[in-house]
């Protein structure tokens, strides 16, 4: 039944005039959802464009569909690889790596391909050399991503690519709910939602906010077989409640996926502490608000609650997590090392029972890290309050530059 529907939903794309398909978006699964939806309010509510979500999640439901909006579904599999292969749009606006590189290929038609970033991160040494070759248009989040991208290109000999000085929304979401700074607006239609979040492995709803007086840490770490969870996880987590720290464990969705059991065990240890929490959606952001500090280890994702929040970062020692081992080429620090200085301290892994010192010692500092890290945002961040209209804009020039030009080769 269900290749049935994304059959249906392969048919339907392409019945549609072309006009109607012009701005298309991507998303392998519901994380990347709300990195692309203030992008695509902003089109249809703001500059009324039509615009198509695709979506490969295999089972949210689908966002709701305004009547500028055209929703599908086209699961992971053999009909996605040859949608990727075949489709007709003027723009394709997407935060996947790796297009080309695998199964999924740029459209034997001219299309226009405009990736999103989903990180702060840097883009040389986290992931793959290549992951960034085969678009057209880069939405960058700051100076260093437009520098190293620019390197591998004068390195290599690649075409550049229109590298637009975008920003991060996701930064802006979080600086207003913590009431810091410009407001960002919130999202005026609901993403596919799974379960908000589950109390140790209970889904139920999401816990009551804790009292001010008590520390929380929120435990984040990146993926990957070198992570906090898989290297120190359990000891780390004993010693912070042993200290009477609370705990909020909101693991890498990969981390759930590629290495269930590795959650499961933490979870079946402390579930039953009740400074204990396990969150299970990487998007939400009350886990974020709620904590006092976040323990992490080469997760981008310290750059936006520092620098979001203007709280501080304690970074586990454990191995970074590499997948181009050529990243020290380009001759430029990646952001994930350089975070590690500047945003918080380090935790030497044979010092795991220390955290809640070093947690104690980096909280006695916060007013003079806030301060710090406003002038951070400023720096290393685009178009700060302003990143979803700069960058719905560009989208939409991009399309009808694209349009004019596939109208002048059918006039021709």
């Amino acid at each position: 039944m269900s290749m049935w529907q994304d059959w249906k939903s392969f048919r339907r794309f392409h019945k549609l005039p072309p006009r109607d398909r012009s701005i298309v978006f991507y998303s392998e699964t519901h994380q990347d959802w709300h990195h692309l939806q203030p992008l695509i309010d902003f089109l249809i509510e703001r500059l009324s464009r039509t615009v198509c979500h695709v979506t490969s999640e295999r089972t949210a439901p689908l966002p709701s569909a305004p009547d500028a909006s055209h929703t599908f579904r086209i699961r992971p599999g053999a009909l996605c690889t040859w949608f990727f292969q075949t489709i007709r749009a003027d723009v394709l606006v997407l935060t996947m790596l790796d297009l080309q590189n695998f199964h999924l290929k740029r459209s034997v038609h001219p299309v226009h391909y405009a990736y999103v970033f989903h990180s702060m991160g840097s883009t040389h040494m986290v992931d793959h050399a290549s992951s960034y070759d085969h678009y057209d248009s880069l939405l960058c989040v700051g100076p260093h991503h437009v520098a190293e991208i620019r390197r591998r290109e004068e390195l290599h000999r690649l075409p550049p690519k229109h590298l637009f000085a975008h920003g991060y929304p996701r930064l802006e979401r979080l600086v207003a709910l913590a009431g810091d700074g410009e407001p960002a607006p919130a999202p005026r239609r609901p993403a596919a939602r799974t379960p908000v979040e589950s109390r140790a492995s209970a889904g139920g709803p999401p816990a009551p906010r804790r009292p001010a007086a008590r520390t929380t840490a929120l435990l984040a770490p990146t993926w990957g077989e070198h992570s906090i969870l898989h290297v120190c996880g359990e000891p780390l987590i004993a010693a912070l409640l042993g200290a009477g720290i609370r705990v909020i464990l909101r693991p890498h969705y990969q981390t759930t996926r590629l290495a269930p059991q590795v959650v499961e065990r933490l979870v079946a240890r402390f579930g039953s502490d009740p400074g204990f929490r396990h969150v299970v959606r990487m998007e939400e952001s009350d886990s974020l608000l709620e904590s006092d500090v976040l323990i992490c280890d080469w997760s981008a994702m310290a750059i936006e609650y520092a620098l979001g929040l203007g709280k501080p970062v304690l970074f586990v020692d454990v191995p970074p997590r590499v997948r181009n081992p050529n990243y020290a080429e380009l001759g430029l620090e990646p952001m994930e090392m350089r975070i590690r200085r500047e945003l918080g301290a380090v935790l030497p892994l044979d010092r795991v029972a220390d955290a809640p010192r070093h947690v104690a010692e980096l909280l006695s500092g916060t007013a003079d890290l806030r301060k710090r890290n406003a002038a951070r945002r400023e720096e290393w961040v685009f178009n700060f309050g302003r990143s979803v209209e700069v960058g719905a804009r560009e989208i939409a020039r991009i399309a009808d530059e694209r349009a004019g030009i596939g109208a002048r080769g059918r006039q021709a």
